[in-house]
């Protein structure tokens, strides 16, 4: 357990929050873009989707310490994009 806090990166901790943050924004965005019919947005976003989470995959699988801030951007990502569609509404 200490070699995997050895081995922690604060920069690479950031990127993967940042990475999961935009997943979850976008992924939110992409079932509003599918339930709306646009397909170049939806697969557009698809593939950009998939590229950011192999490379949080790459980084956690080296270090499972990597989850939180991946959990902590998906969280956020997600909440950001539902509160401002739920704002929009009123």
């Amino acid at each position: 357990m200490e070699n995997l806090w050895q081995q922690f990166n604060i920069k690479i901790a950031i990127l993967i929050f940042l990475a999961y943050f935009l997943i979850d924004a976008m992924y939110a965005v992409y079932t509003l873009s599918v339930v709306k019919k646009k397909p170049l947005v939806a697969s557009s976003i698809g593939a950009l989707m998939h590229f950011l989470l192999a490379f949080g995959v790459i980084n956690y699988v080296q270090n499972y310490l990597y989850i939180i801030p991946l959990a902590l951007g998906s969280w956020l990502g997600t909440y950001f994009i539902v509160s401002r569609e739920k704002n929009k509404e009123k």
